[in-house]
């Protein structure tokens, strides 16, 4: 085998790990879409979210903290999550570090709502934490992403 050819091998390898990972991130970002749209929509028609496993859902989601500026934490999520599903949409460098940024954005900030719950709400929203891992697993695939130019 040539070295051309090795490096068209390794070069197309590289390209299918990051279509996997770009897919990977695709299904968690339609997951954590989907958990920003319902909790969206149970804060903007009143309601209390349902939380089967815990029950500080309803105690987080009327918080102070449910906001910033004004505007619902959960449609700052819905917002990052279909910004990250857009720059999913193409496969460059840049597309892949914005991809990095969106998450590790959100990764901080759901971290710090992850504080928030246990050290000043002394609640825990099983939504909130099902979006927390959305976002985790987003940096993780989206730096993986990156990495693997």
């Amino acid at each position: 085998m040539s070295a051309r050819a090795a490096a068209a091998g390794r070069e197309r390898a590289h390209r299918d790990d990051r279509d996997v990972l770009r897919v990977a991130s695709a299904v968690v970002a339609i997951a954590g879409l989907a958990i920003a749209a319902y909790l969206t929509v149970v804060r903007y028609g009143g309601g209390a979210p349902v939380c089967a496993v815990a029950h500080g859902c309803a105690t987080v989601q009327q918080s102070e903290y449910a906001e910033l500026a004004g505007v619902p934490v959960a449609l700052l999520g819905l917002a990052g999550y279909a910004a990250i599903l857009v720059s999913l949409a193409r496969d460059g460098e840049a597309a892949r570090t914005a991809t990095a940024f969106l998450a590790l954005s959100g990764f901080g900030f759901s971290a710090w709502l992850t504080y928030v719950e246990i050290a000043r709400l002394h609640a825990i929203c099983s939504w909130c934490v099902g979006s927390a891992i959305c976002m985790t697993l987003l940096a993780a695939l989206s730096v993986t992403r990156m990495v693997r130019l």
